[in-house]
């Protein structure tokens, strides 16, 4: 893939910039089959070079023909797990910083938390382990004060580990959730909304008590990446029907929004005599050329279980609390395996985050003592991405962390290119998803741990296993954090 950087003006004069749109920073990414991508960088008050945040890569998608990979969650790229929760750190003081500077036009409220700057939490996306481990222990011992009650609502299912990792960033009255694709047949959604350009476009919020939702607080949507905000209007939309409040705030790593998104936003506000505050590291516009990148990465493989391969099974329901309630997938199977707790999927309030801390400990000790090779790969499935992070980041040295996607992207192995290999397999909760993971060199790991929220049927592991053979890696970890007690699948 290519890469070119069109002449620019520097960062330091991207505010005056912003409404010139012909001096602005303009980087064009040219990828396969004419695909074609010019980013034109407006705002970037901190200095970051879009290399610091993201990769492009092709999406196979008729909606959508692009994708912004980013360098920083834990999706579709291994990361340090540190450098991605601090991902949500860093939205957090810009959070922190913009209602600091409304109040007194000083940012000191942030650099006194005791976390550092925001400018030294970006730094720490280019640094090495070891800068962002210490920082985010500075940040685990050292909590921003909410100032106001504050609901966070993150999106499924890239950002669900990005909204905790901003939410618990805060002590005081905050609650969190984040929004899923599953179905319940024994619950009623709090809120329902879509998600147009996704491939799986209905969202669904559930929360164990009907007053979650309730009261005035701010309430703070966090997304990977905003592009035309349509998702955000949703669900504030729906929101407000039928818990209105006053203020809103649309976090995100990117925005994208061009002037006619933007004024959609300046309409709903006046519309519903509502505000709403948007944040984002690096703000920009789109131009697209060429069409959609139609082919999948691969077939997909058969599970022959010959291989060189060793799996070893691990079961981590002592070490947490669940959640009971019925799934059922596309083929109308149902599912009675318990939900972790304290995963935000049905809400949690601040003082549920020491025992989340402290189960997460309690499993990262226990895998600690499992572990084996020198190079680990830590590998979170669908929603389920913050609590594997969490533990990821306590294994010690060596550990990378990723997660599968639902998400189909245009596989080419050339320098430069986000996405250089994948393996595709049908998800071992649904026969008709198809789920990916990608960017697993062959030789780069001696061992990989995969997470499962809950324990699946075992003619549904088949698929997953034989991605994970087609890797290379020698050993695999098979870590359940969820078992039913009995049969776990039954038909309509």
């Amino acid at each position: 893939m290519k890469t070119r950087i069109l002449p620019h003006c520097s960062s330091a004069d991207l505010s005056e910039a912003a409404n010139s749109v012909e001096s602005v920073p303009v980087y064009q990414y040219e990828m396969p089959e004419g695909l074609t991508v010019r980013v034109r960088v407006t705002s970037n008050p901190f200095g970051l070079e879009p290399d610091d945040l993201f990769q492009m890569a092709a999406r196979i998608n008729k909606k959508r023909s692009f994708l912004f990979v980013s360098r920083i969650l834990g999706k579709h790229i291994p990361v340090d797990p540190h450098q991605s929760l601090l991902g949500g750190a860093v939205l957090a003081l810009l959070w922190q910083r913009r209602r600091s500077e409304a109040v007194d036009g000083k940012n000191e409220a942030v650099e006194k938390g005791g976390i550092g700057s925001l400018e030294e939490v970006c730094s720490a996306f280019r640094g090495d382990r070891n800068e962002a481990r210490e920082l985010y222990r500075r940040l685990r011992a050292n909590k921003l004060h909410a100032g106001e009650p504050a609901l966070f609502i993150a999106f499924a299912e890239t950002a669900t580990a990005l909204g905790h990792a901003m939410y618990d960033c805060f002590a005081g009255d905050t609650r969190f959730l984040h929004t899923t694709r599953e179905d319940l047949v024994d619950r009623q959604p709090v809120l329902s909304f879509e998600e147009e350009h996704s491939h799986a476009t209905s969202h669904r919020c559930y929360a164990r008590e009907n007053s979650f939702f309730e009261g005035e607080d701010t309430v703070v949507l966090v997304d990977d990446e905003v592009t035309t905000g349509n998702t955000a209007l949703n669900i504030i939309r729906d929101l407000q029907s039928k818990y209105p409040r006053r203020r809103y705030v649309v976090a995100s790593l990117l925005d994208w929004r061009n002037a006619e998104d933007r004024q959609r936003f300046a309409e709903l506000e006046k519309e519903l005599s509502i505000t709403i505050d948007t944040l984002a590291l690096i703000e920009g516009r789109i131009e697209v050329e060429g069409g959609p990148v139609n082919r999948l990465p691969q077939s997909m493989p058969e599970y022959r279980g010959s291989g060189s391969m060793k799996v070893i099974r691990h079961d981590l329901t002592p070490f947490f609390t669940h959640t009971n309630a019925i799934s059922t997938n596309s083929t109308g199977k149902k599912s009675t395996c318990p939900y972790l707790e304290w995963t935000g999927r049905f809400g949690m309030h601040e003082e549920n985050n020491a025992a989340l801390d402290q189960q997460i400990s309690e499993s990262a000790s226990h895998l600690a003592l499992i572990r084996q090779g020198r190079r680990t790969l830590c590998l979170g499935t669908g929603e389920f991405m913050y609590v594997p992070m969490r533990i990821a980041a306590e294994l010690g040295e060596g550990v990378r962390y990723q997660s599968s996607t639902r998400s189909p992207i245009h596989v080419l192995d050339e320098e430069g290119y986000a996405v250089r290999s994948g393996f595709p397999h049908v998800s071992p909760d649904d026969p008709e998803i198809a789920n990916f993971f990608y960017n697993v060199p062959a030789g780069e790991y001696d061992e990989i741990f995969v997470f499962l929220e809950r324990q699946p049927v075992e003619t549904n592991l088949e698929p997953l296993l034989a991605a994970l053979e087609n890797t290379g890696i020698p050993l695999v970890h098979l870590v359940t954090a969820g078992a039913a007690s009995g049969p776990s699948e039954e038909g309509e």
